[in-house]
């Protein structure tokens, strides 16, 4: 065989199967290798009958891996020589790898022995990778569409996780409202809205369905974690039958608790959809507005908190288990203001919506102070924090939360970078939960909760502690875990999530289209970049996990299920935002300038010098 001195090689290789048409596998199940530091180029190699791989491999798309052959002939090659680069086996054969120096032992009388320069083979790498990543994003997408629910004929959502390898299915054959959000997004960004519109219309339906827990009631506005389409015997004719969709408020959950995010995620969908699609009629139906109204006015309810925040139950979140974050979690404060943000941009001006919306706007002042002001730590507050006087009593009390200093951890004394800074876990009296959860700080950037300095700064910190959020698989849901007694009370000793697993500090890739969303509004989409190299090298492999377990994500979940659908949804957001970032908008909120003349105001205001009747101006408790 002759090898021209041109940088686009001839593949040759004999037709045969990598796998049985019939079978299921992920894209990693053919592609193994281990690469040496040094080798730039692929080259596999099999004489007689064997399989050939030439560095520039024209590019090509599969739509759909099952069904597809490599393409081959026969040929007669020059003896090997060394193998430098990596090897790996399948059933019939061994691969050989060489670096891109091995590949010119190959000479055409008359040329030059260097065929190919240094600018060649970084070209050819490109095109190597962009055709790998080509086929991994459609296998995504082709898993992302098996996983549809059908209602009466019509896409509703997806469910949770298609594992053919878990015989326990449990409810993860359900869409979840948080699960199917990155799914949503997806389908919006592929201009396929007619799933999406299904989805939001249908569980807008269960809002009202009253279910209930020992004889008590979720409150009014409440959207269900989940739902199921069920096939029942039709009323009256034991011969036909009908679907039905059967929601969970959380009274089948593990730990049977309400879900406190699935309606504000389904307030950002909403928008989301209505920015992408075009397709006011939506938003304008009377359904929609009363389900928005529902929702504002469960979480805007009076109560006895004396927080702007919202008040919640441990696990209500996409952390659905015991893990100390009752009380105020970031994650529900970043969503809570998205969603406020997301409905005012929706609700029609009505006399009806006038008391609803003056509400709405004086929440979304006191939330963003008091979450920018008391949740935020870096180097410099953090030394605040230390030098804490105690059991201050009076409205001018710098130490308002009654902190004391002994609470600050000693690995955060050596952990927080000297640039950058992250909004804490959770705030409470006589109480800081100093953890980085990574979801409450993506959103907090992206819908503007917090100051551009600060959304820099957060950016700054997973720059800066690469090694520890990020490492072999991103991203940690939070840093870092509890062990050790903490663990035990904390958890209840659960389990599931012991030290550096599950919500306990293990790596979740569906935050990758999170944190692109949350790079791309700061300018700064290199770091989502990195991060989604990393994941695109093990996700396919791996078969699509659902979470990762270490220190380092180096292991696929103890309990991890596979073909997870938002761990797929989310690599697929990730790689189309980035690849037209303008589209991350319909996600995005800015900062309203009311908002920062409000925070002018509330800051050179004097405090509260007396106790009396309300003033007809709205006051906080900052």
């Amino acid at each position: 065989m002759v090898v021209m001195g041109s940088s686009e090689a001839i593949l040759q290789v004999f037709r045969a199967p990598f796998v049985k048409p019939d079978s299921t596998y992920s894209l990693g199940s053919f592609i193994k290798y281990k690469k040496k530091s040094g080798s730039n180029v692929v080259r596999l190699f099999k004489c007689s009958s064997i399989y050939h791989q030439f560095p520039a491999i024209p590019t090509t798309r599969f739509d759909n891996l099952k069904d597809k052959r490599f393409e081959s002939s026969s040929c007669k090659c020059q003896n090997t020589e060394s193998v430098s680069g990596f090897t790996t086996e399948n059933e019939n054969s061994t691969w050989f790898v060489d670096n891109a120096k091995e590949f010119n032992t190959i000479q055409e009388t008359g040329r030059s022995p260097n065929l190919l320069g240094s600018e060649d083979v970084q070209k050819i790498e490109k095109e190597n990778e962009s055709s790998l990543s080509d086929v991994i994003e459609q296998e995504a997408w082709d898993l992302l569409r098996e996983s549809i629910v059908h209602y009466c004929s019509s896409p509703i959502g997806t469910i949770a996780a298609n594992d053919p390898t878990s015989s326990s299915v449990l409810n993860y054959d359900q869409v979840f409202i948080r699960d199917f959000i990155p799914s949503g997004i997806a389908f919006l960004l592929n201009e396929e809205y007619d799933i999406v519109r299904n989805f939001i219309l249908h569980t807008l339906q269960l809002q009202s369905w009253e279910k209930t827990m020992d004889c008590h009631s979720p409150g009014q506005g409440l959207m269900p974690a989940s739902f199921k389409v069920r096939t029942v015997p039709l009323e009256g004719d034991d011969t036909a039958t009908e679907e039905v969709l059967d929601p969970d408020f959380g009274e089948a959950a593990i730990g049977r608790v309400a879900p406190v995010d699935s309606g504000l995620w389904w307030i950002i969908l909403l928008r989301a959809y209505g920015k992408s699609s075009g397709d006011t009629s939506l938003v304008e139906r009377i359904d929609v507005q009363t389900g928005i109204k529902m929702i504002l006015k469960l979480c805007l309810a009076d109560g006895f908190d004396m927080f702007p925040t919202l008040l919640v139950a441990d696990g209500p979140c996409m952390i659905d288990r015991r893990m100390g974050i009752h009380g105020h979690p970031l994650e529900i404060q970043a969503l809570f203001y998205s969603a406020l943000m997301c409905a005012r941009e929706m609700l029609a001006p009505e006399d009806g919506s006038a008391d609803l919306i003056r509400a709405l706007n004086n929440r979304l002042v006191a939330l963003s102070f008091h979450i920018r002001e008391y949740y935020w730590v870096d180097l410099k507050k953090l030394n605040e924090i230390y030098r804490y006087k105690t059991e201050e009593y009076s409205y001018d009390a710098v130490n308002k939360f009654n902190i004391y200093p002994d609470q600050i951890p000693p690995w955060l004394v050596e952990w927080m970078p000297n640039k950058g800074g992250y909004l804490i876990g959770n705030l409470q009296p006589a109480h800081m939960d100093f953890r980085f959860f990574s979801l409450g700080n993506f959103w907090s950037v992206v819908s503007s909760l917090v100051t551009v300095d600060q959304s820099n700064a957060i950016l700054d910190l997973i720059d800066a502690k690469w090694a520890d959020l990020v490492a072999d698989m991103p991203f940690k849901i939070c840093y870092p875990a509890l062990e050790g007694q903490e663990w035990q009370i904390i958890t209840g000793c659960d389990p599931k999530n012991t030290p550096w697993s599950y919500h306990n500090g293990g790596s979740w890739p569906t935050l990758l289209w999170q944190l692109t969303v949350a790079c791309i509004k700061m300018d700064r989409p290199e770091i989502a970049a990195r991060a989604v190299k990393i994941a695109e090298g093990r996700l396919a492999q791996d078969k699509w996990p659902e979470y990762y377990d270490t220190k380092r994500g180096r292991f696929i979940g103890k309990q991890s299920r596979l073909f997870q659908t938002w761990t797929i949804a989310g690599y697929l957001v990730s790689k189309l935002l980035l690849a037209n970032p303008i589209k991350a908008k319909i996600l995005m909120t800015d900062e309203d300038s009311d908002l920062v003349n409000a925070f002018s105001c509330m800051i050179t205001s004097n405090p509260r010098k007396k106790r009396g009747p309300k003033n007809s101006q709205k006051t906080y408790i900052v």
